[in-house]
């Protein structure tokens, strides 16, 4: 057994970005970081005859960047018929103004403020361009606008940041909401139970091949830490900040800032619920 497949969600080895499914190719935009990971997937997604992509979250605004995927799309023999967002952090939503300039096409998002056009995305949608199906499905908790795209035909979901190829993600609060993102989990979980979901296509880092393993992995994770915090409270921290230094003492210290914002998700869930 390879480490690659040891870990939660059987990553998948190789360099991140190129063809990932049969209708999903991966752009890595320039912008690695501790948090962004290899830097930030942009998908170009569409039915291999067709001469019509979607394009899900262009990315930070690099114009480079912009007209790579662009560049990679008509390589293909494609043109970009639609744009949407997983949710508006700047590493996935940034460029959408300059691509939507580029491209002549219209960003649909769920937040009204990251839309260009007049049509939104909720929970039930189902996009179609070019013959390709897509099924909106709500998660929010990384953020409340949280997103992520069922592609039915590749048996696979993109999900932006509430499932990462690699490590975990943050409950961005105050607009992050842990008991949300759990719910959240669970509808991904009931996409690989009663949908066949088999692929994870995710924002960040390699693509995961056993999407079951990875939600569940999220679900066991998420609960183990909440058992953590409510430790360490019941110890007698009380600062979010001495909470992360409890808890995420074996965490790189340059990500505490992150984590200080999942633990004060943390501690109001622990708090809407009578444990502390």
């Amino acid at each position: 057994m390879t480490y690659a497949a040891s870990l939660p969600g059987q990553p998948r080895g190789g360099a991140v970005g190129g063809p990932a499914t049969d209708r999903a190719v991966c752009v890595l935009a320039p912008n690695p970081s501790p948090m962004t990971l290899d830097g930030t997937n942009t998908w170009i997604v569409a039915e291999p005859d067709s001469d019509l992509a979607v394009v899900i979250d262009p990315g930070p605004l690099d114009d480079g960047h912009l007209r790579n995927v662009i560049a990679t799309a008509e390589r293909a023999g494609k043109r970009i018929g639609l744009t949407l967002l997983t949710h508006g952090h700047p590493d996935h939503a940034e460029g959408a103004l300059r691509f939507a300039e580029l491209t002549r096409r219209r960003v649909r998002a769920l937040d009204p403020e990251l839309r260009l056009g007049d049509e939104g995305l909720e929970q039930g949608d189902v996009i179609t361009t070019g013959g390709l199906e897509l099924r909106v499905v709500s998660t929010p908790g990384h953020t409340a606008d949280s997103l992520s795209f069922h592609l039915p035909a590749d048996a696979a979901v993109l999900t932006g940041d509430t499932v990462l190829g690699r490590g975990t993600t943050v409950v961005a609060h105050p607009d992050g909401r842990l008991g949300d993102y759990l719910d959240s989990l669970r509808r991904l979980r009931s996409l690989t139970v009663d949908d066949g979901v088999g692929t994870v296509l995710p924002g960040h880092g390699p693509v995961l091949n056993d999407a079951q393993g990875a939600v569940e992995y999220y679900l066991a994770h998420r609960a183990n830490r909440l058992a953590q915090v409510e430790t360490a409270v019941e110890s007698g921290l009380r600062t979010p900040s001495d909470v992360v230094a409890h808890v995420y003492a074996d965490v790189d210290r340059s990500l505490w800032p992150a984590a200080e914002l999942s633990v004060r998700a943390q501690l109001d869930y622990l708090g809407e619920h009578g444990l502390i």
